[in-house]
C-alpha cells in the first residue's frame, strides 16, 4: 500500500488527483500509476487503469495471479478492469471518502480487504475539500 501511497502523492505533486495503485505479482510490482486525467487531459486515467497501462502486455495468468493495491475504492470503470483481466485481489487504502463497486467485485469472486490506511483518507479529505469541483470532474458528477 505504501506504494500506491507514494503514487497518489506524485499525482498531487503534478496538480492531479492524488490516487495511487500498483499491481503486484509474485511478490514485485510489475505495474505502477497514479490519476493522471488532469496531467493527460484524459477521460480514463485513474489510478488503477494508469498501473494496468504501465504493466504492458501480461499473458492473462499473471493477472489471474495478481493483487491490485489501490489507494481508493475503485470505481465501475477501474472495477470493469479488474474483472476483465481476472485480478483476484483488491487492496483498497480506504472508502470513507468514496465508495466504489465493491460489492460488485465481491460478487463476482473477487477478493476485496479494505484497510482504512489514515494517509490514504487524509490525503483524499484534504483534496475534496480544497479542490471539490475537480473531485466531482472525476467522479462523474
Amino acid at each position: 500500500m505504501q506504494a500506491a501511497l507514494e503514487e497518489a502523492q506524485k499525482g498531487k505533486e503534478e496538480g492531479g488527483i492524488p490516487i495511487g495503485s500498483v499491481i503486484v505479482h509474485d511478490g514485485k510490482i510489475i505495474g505502477r500509476g497514479h490519476n493522471r486525467r488532469v496531467q493527460q487531459g484524459s477521460a480514463i486515467l485513474h489510478g488503477e487503469m494508469d498501473a494496468l497501462e504501465n504493466c504492458g502486455r501480461q499473458a492473462a495468468s499473471v493477472y489471474r495471479e495478481s493483487v491490485i493495491y489501490t489507494t481508493l475504492s475503485p470505481c465501475s470503470m477501474c472495477s470493469g478492469a479488474i474483472l476483465l483481466y481476472g485480478i483476484p485481489k483488491v487492496i483498497v487504502g480506504e472508502n470513507k471518502t468514496f465508495m466504489g463497486e465493491e460489492e460488485l467485485l465481491r460478487s463476482r469472486g473477487v477478493e476485496v480487504e479494505v484497510v482504512q490506511d489514515p494517509g490514504c483518507i487524509a490525503l483524499m479529505e484534504e483534496f475534496i475539500a480544497t479542490r471539490p469541483q475537480l473531485w466531482n470532474e472525476d467522479i462523474g458528477e
